[in-house]
């Protein structure tokens, strides 16, 4: 059981890792403390967006439901 939990793990991890690269920036990270950020809204988000942070909300509660699990287990065996 400890083997599914560490690879589904490692699948959750490598996607979230994926999907928040593929977020686009919003400004205010380290790019603009050195000059480098030029940000223009357009308003509203797409469906692609939206699509998106759902799917990254979604992997990310796999993730941590994987974690606790795997606390869980190797805590009680």
């Amino acid at each position: 059981m400890e083997l599914l939990f560490t690879i589904v793990l490692l699948i959750t991890s490598g996607l979230l890792i994926l999907l928040v690269l593929l977020h686009k920036g919003r400004g205010g990270g380290l790019s603009d403390m050195f000059g480098g950020g030029v940000s223009s809204s357009l308003g509203g988000s797409s469906v692609a967006e939206r699509n998106l942070d759902r799917l990254t909300v979604g992997i990310g509660v796999i993730w941590f439901a994987c974690v606790v699990a795997l606390g869980l287990l190797l805590a009680y065996s």
